[in-house]
């Protein structure tokens, strides 16, 4: 037994002794995070907001890469490429894991290629239509795209995201046939809905803040289980009459599969640490985020569980990716 003792340690010292050493090295260079669409959304405005922080506490500059584009597979294939140093994660939300379900062909896969870091906020969705408009609620939406089969179209961000995954299980409830239009980001999606050129666009609560507060836009309905504090008089989706239409935007981090432990604890902890602050939480706060700082392991156990949900979502709504 004792033979066996000494040969078992022999054999994980070498790991421990590694790990430990990296983990007093890391960061050793700038970190990157990726961030699969444009400037100014809230996966954009969340990281940025804890790059100051996180930067002071790591002794290294934080860069954020904006690589939109394909449904988030460019910036997501990007950092599935990277080295596994624990220097380059990924800013991602549910279409991580919607995409599989929709595409049968993805240069990655998303839970093989990535490690789960920590599940960093949610964000509540929301509706919205021009204010210039005459459409005051989702009855009256709905029932003009009854009235004009085609003829009303919704924008979000691209194919596979949850706000696809609303707008298309909106059409097949509420019996209508709304028009699908992708955009790279919430903002390129609200300066089209701001020219006329949709008619509504589901995004998240910071994408519009400035919007509804200036009168600019006019939100309809949230699609969270209860209605949203900063906007209490909007309705949600199940009180408009979809009872099973409950969800949030959940925003996280990954990293390349084989980061070494220590980097993605190291990672996890100082989040976690960050997002207490006092000036973060309300910076976040205004942008309509809930802090959540969960560990590698929660993240993970959630993604698998809201995947397979999805698939489900996926397959009972007969959604296709062109």
């Amino acid at each position: 037994m004792i033979r066996k003792l000494i040969v078992t340690l022999l054999t994980i010292l070498p790991a421990v002794i590694g790990q430990t050493a990296f983990a007093q090295q890391f960061p050793s260079k700038p970190i990157h995070f990726v961030v699969p669409y444009p400037p100014g959304g809230a996966f954009d405005l969340m990281i940025r907001t804890l790059a100051e922080p996180l930067s002071e506490r790591w002794g290294q500059p934080v860069i954020v890469d904006n690589r939109p584009g394909g449904s988030t597979i460019i910036g997501t294939e990007i950092v599935s490429r990277a080295p596994a140093d624990g220097h380059t994660m990924l800013i991602t939300g549910p279409t991580l894991i919607i995409n599989p379900s929709l595409r049968s062909k993805l240069p990655y896969d998303a839970f093989k290629n990535f490690a789960p870091v920590t599940l960093v906020a949610r964000s509540p969705l929301v509706l919205v239509v021009n204010a210039a408009s005459a459409t005051t609620s989702m009855s009256e939406l709905l029932s003009d795209a009854r009235a004009h089969p085609r003829g009303v179209s919704y924008a979000s961000i691209g194919p596979g995201s949850i706000q696809h995954v609303i707008g298309e299980t909106l059409n097949i409830e509420a019996k209508v046939d709304m028009v699908y239009a992708p955009f790279s980001g919430g903002v390129p999606a609200l300066t089209a809905l701001l020219g006329n050129h949709v008619r509504l666009a589901i995004v998240n609560y910071s994408e519009v803040t400035q919007h509804l507060a200036a009168g600019t836009l006019r939100a309809l309905a949230v699609a969270s289980a209860e209605r949203f504090e900063r906007l209490p008089q909007i309705p949600t989706l199940i009180e408009s009459g979809f009872k099973d239409m409950q969800w949030d935007v959940w925003i996280g981090i990954v990293a390349p599969a084989g980061t070494p432990t220590a980097a993605v604890v190291r990672i996890q902890l100082d989040l976690a640490y960050a997002l207490k602050l006092p000036s973060v939480r309300d910076k976040l706060a205004l942008q309509g985020l809930s802090p959540v700082g969960s560990t590698p392991e929660a993240f993970g156990y959630e993604m698998r569980k809201q995947s397979a949900s999805f698939a489900s979502v996926v397959k009972t709504s007969g959604i296709k990716v062109d």
